[in-house]
C-alpha cells in the first residue's frame, strides 16, 4: 500500500492498544500538530484509523489565586489570628484581629464573607467568636488551589472549582481532544507493508515550467479536517458606522469640526447658558481633571457670558439669580458633550468669525459619570450638529433629522417636546428598536437661545442637536445591550460575525 509519508508516519506511530492525543503523535513523528490532525483524518477516512473526540478542561490560577496559593486565603488567615488571640475562648475584637492577620483593602469583606460559610466562627457586633473545632489545614479550597498550581486540577471536585471560579481565583477552559486508534485494517496494512509515496502538496511556477508537474503525485486534500482559525483584524462596526454617518453628513453640506477632549468648563457648559449649581455640573455627572485651569479663554467673551449667566439677555431677560465663578468656568473637565465644540466654532474662537450660512457637525467621544446599563456607558460618541442660518425653524430642523436618518433605512422617527437651558424650543428624538419594538432615545435637539447666541455675537438662528452613535448602531443591527459592542464586556464573536450593511 502507497501512502503520504506523513500518512505513513502517523500510521507507524499510533498504537491498536493505547489511544494517543495529537500531541502526542506530532512528539513522536516529528510533525507539526496541524499536519497529523489532516493525516489522521484521511487515514480514518480510509478505514486504517479510528479518531474519537473528548472534551477536556482545564484550570488555571487567576494572579489572585497565585496570592492566595502564597499568602493564604483570607478567611484561613483570619481564623488563624482569632485562633492566636483567643477567640475560640471568648470573643475578640475584629479590628484587633485584621491587624494582626495582615488583611487589607477588599481581603477584609473576601475574609468576613467566607468565615461563616466554612464555619470557621460567628461574627456579632463586630466580635469574632472562633470555632475551636474548625481544621484550617483541611480547608478544601486551599487544597484546590494547590492542586490547580500542580496542573492536578483532574482530581478536584467540580462544586469545590466552580466556587474558586466564582470567586475569581482559578480560570476553566475547555478544548477538544482526539485520540487516534490503529483499527484492524490499519494493524493489517502495517503488517502487509506500507510504502511512503512521494507527494506534493501545491502546484508550483516551477512545475508549470518544467512540466514535472504531469509526473508527481499529489496529496489529497480533506476539506473536513480542522484547520487553525484565522481571525483577521477589521475595522470596528462602530467606528464604520462614525465614517460612515461623517460621510452622510458631508454629502448633506457639513463641514467638521475637531477640539479637545478635556475643556474648560467654559466652554463645555458656561457658553451653553448652563447654571453653575445645576446637577449636572456636580463631581456626581462629570469627570473633573485635577489640572492647572485654562487661560486662554477671550477676557470680553468671558464677561458677556457671565453676564448672561447673571442678568439674563435683552428687555425680558432676567438671568439665574445664582452663583457663577470664574474660576469654575475656567476648570478643566472631560466634556460631557461635543457641544463645546460647538461654542468653539460659534463664537470665532476656533477658525475666526463665520458668516451665515453655516452647517458644521463632529462624531466625537464624550464622557458622562452615568449608570452602566444596555443604553448607558461612561464614555460614547457622539453626533453633534448645528445649521446658522437667517429664519430657521423646528420644521426645518425636523427634516434635517429626517433626511439623516433616511440614509440609513431608519424612517419611524418620533418627537417629543423637551426642556433644556440651552435651547428653546427643545425636543428629543425616538427611534423604534427593530427587534423589541421599543422606542428609544436618540438623541436631543433645539434652536440655541438668545442667552447662548448673543454673548457669542451671532446674530441669526442656529439649530443644534446631539445624537447617540451607539443608539444609532441599535436601530441599525438590532443590538439590544450596546455594552456587547462597546467596552471592556464586548462580545467579539458578536462583533466578527455583524454584517456590515451599506
Amino acid at each position: 500500500m502507497r501512502l503520504p509519508e506523513t500518512q505513513v508516519a502517523v500510521l507507524e506511530a499510533a498504537s491498536a492498544t493505547d489511544a494517543q492525543t495529537i500531541d502526542q503523535l506530532a512528539e513522536a513523528t516529528g510533525l507539526k500538530p496541524e499536519t497529523v490532525t489532516g493525516a489522521a483524518f484521511d487515514l480514518r477516512d480510509d478505514g486504517l484509523v479510528a479518531v474519537d473526540e473528548e472534551l477536556e478542561t482545564s484550570a488555571s490560577l487567576t494572579e489572585e489565586g497565585e496570592e492566595y496559593l502564597d499568602d493564604g486565603l483570607p478567611e484561613v488567615r483570619l481564623y488563624r489570628a482569632a485562633i492566636d488571640a483567643g477567640a475560640d475562648a471568648e470573643p475578640v475584637e475584629m479590628g484587633q484581629l485584621i491587624g494582626a492577620s495582615g488583611l487589607g483593602g477588599p481581603q477584609v469583606n473576601i475574609a468576613l464573607s467566607n468565615f461563616a460559610r466554612k464555619g470557621y466562627g460567628v461574627i456579632d457586633g463586630g466580635a469574632v467568636d472562633a470555632n475551636a473545632d474548625a481544621d484550617p489545614d483541611a480547608d478544601e479550597e486551599a487544597a484546590a488551589l494547590s492542586a490547580v498550581a500542580d496542573d492536578e486540577a483532574g482530581d478536584v471536585a467540580d462544586d469545590v472549582l466552580d466556587q474558586l471560579e466564582s470567586r475569581g481565583l482559578v480560570e476553566r477552559s475547555e478544548r477538544t481532544v482526539r485520540l487516534v486508534t490503529l483499527t484492524d485494517d490499519g494493524v493489517t496494512a502495517l503488517m502487509e507493508g506500507v510504502e511512503a509515496a512521494q507527494t506534493v502538496d501545491r502546484l508550483t511556477p516551477e512545475m508549470l515550467t518544467s512540466g514535472e508537474w504531469q509526473d508527481v503525485e499529489f496529496t489529497e486534500y480533506n476539506v473536513e479536517a480542522d484547520a487553525p482559525t484565522a481571525q483577521g483584524g477589521k475595522t470596528h462596526i462602530l467606528r464604520q458606522t462614525a465614517d460612515r454617518v461623517k460621510d452622510t453628513l458631508v454629502g448633506m453640506g457639513f463641514q467638521e469640526m475637531e477640539g479637545p477632549h478635556a475643556d474648560a468648563d467654559f466652554w463645555i457648559n458656561d457658553c451653553l447658558f448652563m447654571p453653575q449649581d445645576h446637577p449636572a455640573r456636580t463631581h456626581w455627572d462629570r469627570f473633573a481633571l485635577d489640572v492647572p485651569p485654562i487661560q486662554e479663554i477671550p477676557a470680553d467673551l468671558v464677561d458677556r457670558v457671565e453676564s448672561a449667566h447673571r442678568e439674563g439677555v435683552g428687555e425680558d431677560g432676567d438671568g439665574y439669580h445664582s452663583p457663577w465663578s470664574e474660576d469654575f468656568a475656567r476648570a478643566i473637565a472631560l466634556r460631557g458633550h461635543t457641544t463645546s465644540l460647538s461654542m468653539r466654532y460659534l463664537s470665532g474662537y476656533a477658525q475666526g468669525d463665520l458668516e451665515p450660512p453655516q452647517r458644521y457637525f463632529s462624531v466625537e467621544k464624550v464622557y458622562r459619570n452615568d449608570t452602566l446599563d444596555p443604553t448607558h456607558l461612561l464614555e460614547f460618541f457622539q453626533i453633534e450638529g448645528w445649521v446658522m442660518g437667517e429664519d430657521l425653524s423646528v420644521r426645518d430642523l425636523m427634516g434635517t433629522f429626517e433626511e439623516f436618518y433616511r440614509q440609513f433605512g431608519i424612517t419611524d422617527i418620533q418627537f417629543k417636546p423637551h426642556y433644556n437651558p440651552y435651547t428653546e424650543p427643545s425636543f428629543e428624538l425616538f427611534g423604534r428598536h427593530p427587534e423589541t419594538g421599543e422606542l428609544i432615545e436618540i438623541g436631543n435637539s433645539g434652536m440655541f437661545r438668545p442667552e447662548v447666541l448673543e454673548p457669542l455675537g451671532i446674530e441669526c438662528d442656529v439649530m443644534a442637536w446631539g445624537l447617540a452613535l451607539e443608539r444609532l448602531l441599535m436601530l441599525m443591527y438590532g443590538f439590544e445591550d450596546i455594552r456587547d459592542v462597546h467596552g471592556t464586556l464586548c462580545d467579539l464573536e458578536l462583533l466578527r460575525e455583524t454584517e456590515v450593511l451599506h
